[in-house]
């Protein structure tokens, strides 16, 4: 039988209906197909009960859904909230939808998530991109300040949106308040966006920023189950309706969501509102206090430099390796063997993705195998090569939703400088791409796509994996 073993059942409406669900019994007349039955495909359903007919009825007659959102806008300072099954990915999209309209401009960093490209071609935009600056001590991104929001505002008075991707996939972060004294300034009808996917335990505690919101932004997009004990793909969109219409939102939500949403992803995200709400800061600090004893541990290691201080998420636990010579994709198969896989590794770089749920002895764990690790694969120093996406500076041949749908050709790679591509190519993790529909192929794109392949990062969502070949625009 479910449990509620830290007692949050009652300030959360559907985590209290997912619960109900099971303590009831019964045989349901409804989907998911299953039944609930554990005897034909194993344990792997266990817990699936659906949102409609599950954790209330078909016709949400509890009202379990819109109070459950009540409760997240109030938390976060919002008007409205919707709780997701999509991750930050449907978050970002339905964003896109409810603000934009085909032909329109908006104001985006280059190192957004993929989500917010292929939400280019969704809603018809026309990208104006802010500059990327990338570390050369680490290779990190530097954020976006409110100068580059300043230029590009200026180039693109008509834009109908800002969007911010803060914090970054290696936890550095910008000036959002700064960058909304300018838009305001500058544009003042104009909605300030952002995609904080890493960032739901922002705000939580007095040791981290504050969040978007409380920085003024108008939206923000997060990601449940990626810094909250929330199940895989559960996610959060806040918003303010000043400048955001929330029957446009509502609607760009409902446009790209399942029908049939999972009751246990989006109860699951509910008790962690409810966890944060209650227990946050204290969870959040015992956290904090073991990735910052971890920091301070393998900044002593020769050679490793911690991305570390001002403007770095003290939860985020970015380590960069050239110093030591040793190749992180061999020291994420050592943690991997010992039960304990990284968020992401390169050849120069890992991430070590810590959450409130994180305790002192397991991160401890970690430390110690990295720096073993570390030692044994150690090696002549070598120059920061960073991630392959940062820094690109996009040359725009036609708008995304063009190149999108046009008439394509494949090209090997090599011969494919100075045509437009149509398509997304990404390594991941982060997710960022190196090129996208509309993009011209440089030689920066080119570089960067070999630095990918060096480095040991998985090339995603390309036609073709290995690097071969490309779609172009025919």
């Amino acid at each position: 039988m479910p449990t509620d073993p830290r007692g949050l059942r009652g300030d959360a409406p559907l985590l209290d209906g997912w619960l109900s669900f099971y303590e009831e019994g019964g045989h349901p007349f409804t989907i998911p197909g299953h039944k609930q039955r554990y005897d034909l495909v194993g344990d792997v359903v266990a817990g699936d009960a659906p949102m409609h007919g599950g954790v209330d009825t078909v016709n949400l007659a509890h009202g379990r859904l819109e109070s459950a959102q009540a409760k997240a806008a109030a938390l976060w300072g919002a008007d409205v909230a919707h709780l997701s099954v999509g991750g930050s990915t449907h978050g970002n999209q339905a964003m896109m939808i409810a603000v934009g309209r085909p032909g329109a401009k908006v104001i985006l960093s280059r190192t957004a998530h993929r989500s917010m490209h292929t939400g280019l071609v969704l809603a018809g935009l026309e990208p104006v991109w802010l500059p990327s600056h990338v570390d050369d001590r680490t290779g990190m991104p530097r954020p976006t300040t409110p100068a580059n929001v300043r230029a590009a505002l200026a180039k693109a008075p008509d834009a109908v949106a800002v969007l911010l991707t803060d914090p970054a996939y290696v936890g550095t972060f910008g000036d959002t308040a700064g960058i909304v004294e300018v838009v305001r300034e500058l544009a003042p009808d104009c909605p300030v966006i952002v995609d904080a996917a890493w960032a739901a335990h922002f705000g939580f505690h007095p040791d981290l920023p504050p969040h978007a919101l409380a920085q003024g932004a108008d939206a923000l997009v997060t990601s449940a189950h990626k810094c909250l004990p929330a199940m895989s793909m559960g996610a959060l969109v806040l918003a303010r309706t000043e400048r955001i219409d929330a029957e446009r939102l509502d609607v760009g939500i409902h446009a790209t969501m399942s029908t049939s949403p999972a009751g246990a992803i989006l109860a699951s995200t509910d008790a962690a509102r409810a966890l944060l709400a209650r227990d946050g800061e204290q969870l959040l600090g015992t956290s904090l206090a073991a990735v910052d004893r971890a920091r301070r541990r393998l900044a002593e290691v020769e050679g490793v430099l911690v991305v570390d201080g001002e403007g770095v998420d003290p939860l985020k636990l970015t380590v960069v390796l050239a110093g030591t010579g040793a190749d992180g994709t061999d020291v994420e198969a050592d943690l991997i063997a010992a039960g304990m896989p990284l968020e992401m590794a390169n050849r120069d770089t890992v991430v070590v993705m810590t959450t409130l749920a994180d305790e002192g002895p397991d991160i401890e764990r970690a430390v110690d195998l990295m720096i073993e690790s570390i030692g044994r694969h150690r090696g002549e120093p070598r120059e920061v090569a960073g991630i392959a996406a940062y820094g690109i500076d996009p040359v725009m041949g036609v708008i995304p939703r063009e190149a999108f749908f046009a008439r394509r050709e494949t090209l090997a790679m090599r011969d494919a400088l100075g045509r437009v591509s149509a398509e997304l190519i990404a390594p991941y993790p982060p997710g960022i791409p190196v090129v996208a529909p509309g993009e011209v192929v440089t030689q920066d794109v080119l570089d960067a796509l070999d630095q990918a392949h060096e480095s040991g990062a998985r090339i995603a969502y390309a036609v073709d994996p290995t690097g071969a070949t490309i779609e172009v625009v025919a």
